[in-house]
Order: C-alpha cells, then sequence, then structure tokens
C-alpha cells in the first residue's frame, strides 16, 4: 500500500464526512471506499469513526439510498476483505444505538462470512472491547429479529463442531470471591484475595506447555445491568483499577437481585446463552459459598457436564469437611486460599504444575502486603496459605527426559 496516496484519501474521506453530509458529499464517499484497494479500505475504516460513517449516509424517500449501498459495500461485498479488527469495529458500530433490521441482517452477514477459527477470533474481538457493547449482548439483546439470533446460534454451533477450540472460557463471581465485598469478614472489605489474579492467569494460560489465548475471562455477577450500561462500566473499570485485564461480563438484573435461588437462576441462565456464543469452548466457573453460586455450578455441571471442567467455591462460610467431600464428588471443588484451588485445578486437569508455582509465589507475595485489622486475624489466614502452600509443594513434577 502506498501510504502517501492512502492518507490523501484518508484526509478526503475526513473532509466530506465534517458537518452535514449531503448527497454529493455522500456520493463521493462511496466512491472513495468502492474504488479502495483492500489494504486501503482497512486503512480508511480503522481511521474514522464508523458510527459515525454510518450515520453520515441516509436512505432518502425521493433519491439514493446511499446508506443500504453503504452497509452492501462493507457487509456484503467487501466484507471478505476486511480484517478481523476491522470486521468487528463494523460490527460494534452497527450495534451501538437502535439496530433496526436492515442492521440486524448486515450483522448476520458479517458473522456467517466467516468459518472455524477466523470465527472464534471474530467473536473474541466482540467480547474484547472491555464495556457492555459485547457479544452477548449483540446477540440476545441488540438482534431482535429471532430468525437472525437462530441463524446466528446455528452457525455457531455447527462450526464448533467442526472446530473445537479446546480451551476454557473462565467465568468468575465478583463479592467474596475476587476481593472481600459481602459476606466474608476474614479479609478486610474490598481487599484482593492473594493469588486470585494468577489464579485467573493460569486458567487462562491453560494446562499445556504452550499458553491458550490470552482474555477468556468472564464475570458472571448479580450486579443488575442498566439499560445504558452504567452498572456494568463502572464494575469493569473498577475491577481494570485492582489488575483485572480486559474481561467481559455477563450482569444480574434488579429483579433477580435479592435471594441466592433467584440470583443462582438468573447467573444460569446468562452462562446458558454464553455457552451457545462459544461453544467450541470449555468452561471453569470461581464462586464463593456465600451467594448462590454452589447452586449456580451444580446447575452448569448437571447441565454441560462435558464442556465444564471445573467448579470452584471459595468457601467464605465455613463449610464442614464432610460436604465439602460430597461436592469434591461432582468435580465442585471448595477451598480456603487461591493456593488450595490451585492444587486441586491441578488435579482437575485446567492448569499445569508450574502454574500452581506461579500461584503459589504471587499468593505468598499479596498475602504479605495486606494490612489485617488484628494480629489474631492475620496468623489465621497465613496458618491457611501456609498449609496450602505444603500441598503444593508435594505435587508430582513431570520428570525431564
Amino acid at each position: 500500500m502506498d501510504l502517501s496516496t492512502a492518507t490523501t484519501k484518508l484526509q478526503a474521506l475526513r473532509r466530506d464526512m465534517t458537518g452535514h453530509t449531503d448527497r454529493d458529499d455522500e456520493r463521493r464517499i462511496l466512491d472513495l471506499l468502492e474504488g479502495a484497494t483492500s489494504e486501503e479500505l482497512n486503512f480508511l475504516l480503522s481511521n474514522v469513526d464508523l458510527v459515525r460513517l454510518l450515520s453520515d449516509l441516509d436512505d432518502r424517500l425521493v433519491g439514493p439510498d446511499h446508506h443500504t449501498a453503504l452497509l452492501d459495500l462493507l457487509c456484503k461485498r467487501r466484507a471478505a476483505e476486511l480484517s478481523l479488527p476491522v470486521r468487528a469495529s463494523l460490527a460494534t458500530a452497527l450495534q451501538k444505538g437502535a439496530t433496526r433490521a436492515q442492521a440486524e441482517r448486515r450483522l448476520r452477514d458479517l458473522f456467517l462470512g466467516l468459518k472455524g477459527r477466523e470465527l472464534t477470533g471474530f467473536k473474541n474481538l466482540l467480547e474484547a472491547g472491555g464495556e457492555y457493547h459485547d457479544l452477548h449482548k449483540l446477540v440476545f439483546d441488540d438482534v431482535d429479529d429471532v430468525a437472525v439470533r437462530a441463524e446466528l446460534l446455528a452457525h455457531f454451533q455447527r462450526e464448533a463442531q467442526a472446530f473445537p477450540s479446546g480451551e476454557n472460557k473462565v467465568l468468575s463471581d465478583i463479592d467474596d470471591t475476587f476481593f472481600a465485598n459481602w459476606v466474608d469478614p476474614r479479609y478486610p472489605k474490598k481487599t484482593v484475595y492473594p493469588g486470585v489474579l494468577a489464579f485467573y492467569q493460569e486458567l487462562d494460560r491453560g494446562p499445556g506447555i504452550i499458553p491458550g489465548r490470552a482474555g477468556d475471562l468472564v464475570f458472571v455477577s448479580a450486579r443488575p445491568q442498566d439499560p445504558l450500561g452504567l452498572i456494568e462500566n463502572a464494575t469493569l473499570d473498577s475491577l481494570s483499577k485492582r489488575g483485572v485485564p480486559l474481561a467481559v461480563m455477563l450482569s444480574g438484573s434488579f429483579f433477580y437481585l435479592l435471594g441466592n435461588t433467584r440470583i443462582a437462576q438468573k447467573k444460569f441462565e446468562n452462562f446458558e446463552q454464553y455457552a451457545r456464543l462459544f461453544p467450541e469452548y470449555g468452561f471453569v466457573f470461581v464462586g464463593d459459598s456465600g451467594q448462590g453460586d454452589v447452586e449456580f455450578g451444580a446447575r452448569m455441571r448437571e447441565a454441560l457436564p462435558q464442556a465444564v471442567r471445573a467448579v470452584f467455591i471459595h468457601d467464605v462460610v465455613a463449610t464442614p469437611q464432610p460436604k465439602r467431600d460430597e461436592w469434591r464428588a461432582k468435580h465442585v471443588f471448595f477451598f480456603d486460599t487461591y493456593v488450595g484451588a490451585a492444587v486441586d485445578a491441578f488435579h482437575a486437569g485446567v492448569i499445569s504444575r508450574d502454574g500452581v508455582d506461579r500461584i503459589a509465589a504471587a499468593a505468598t507475595e499479596s498475602m504479605a502486603a495486606i494490612t489485617f485489622s488484628s494480629p489474631a486475624q492475620r496468623q489465621v489466614r497465613e496458618a491457611e496459605l501456609t498449609r496450602d502452600l505444603a500441598l503444593a509443594s508435594a505435587l508430582p513434577r513431570a520428570r525431564v527426559v
């Protein structure tokens, strides 16, 4: 690509998009995009506001249907030339605002034009924005046409059967799982649990020598979602400030906010939908024993026993050991520290032996930095960690040949 020529075309595109666009401006925009090479088209679309571009071109009662022509150009005739990031940006632009019938059909075209690993990559890019306009919202909220949604989900299922990922999506609760924030009195409020970030990373990395694709962390929360996504975006921002990389949220609702059974029901409904979006993946869930997560995790396992590889429950209500043993037989593992969770995750085959060591090191460092309310409180928590560190050290290592 001649960068000078492409830059000149970009300047012309931006000029025609400035201020009010009349039909002559719109025609020039269409001609410019139509005449661009594949490389130039990707360059142009990567460097303009796509939401603005889509809104600038109009269909008229009398006159040319430039908006329809633009959608046809980008989503059908030249869609195969678009890079996955540009295609994902275009899909997000179509998603924002009112997603009308024509936009829904063009979104369908963007998905149906991809297969196998490319489709998985495209879906993951739509999840990677760090805000509430994600794949789950697109398919189950923005797309209103039941037939279009069914086409998308059927396409996802067909491609998953032909091209399974072999990786796991890591689903996690937030309160009393990621940090102390609800019923857990053992740590100061808002304390990020020692080793939890490393645990997420190792679950995402997987048990193999070659790490899996990073970025498969999804928070399944009882926190309600408002129409503008303000609560969800604020929660994601809060998690980011506490060291969580870009993540996705599956939110609750005000109706389901009270009662553990209701909370578990909403989480399960969200999980069922999410599993239909990513049927090529397995799943691991991390929750706590204080707010419906045991019930939710058990339902996950019952519904998709082959896909849900393990459920890990941070025990904040002192569950008796016999009860823990009953759940362990169902692949639901209760734990006191994230080192203990790592030991169970290794036995379950979802993290590596080296991953256990990395979690142990991170938990030890984090524990030392916590300001507990009393020496006695610190002593009990350190005793738990020391016990689980010994279990981690005793795990077998692969023999070097």
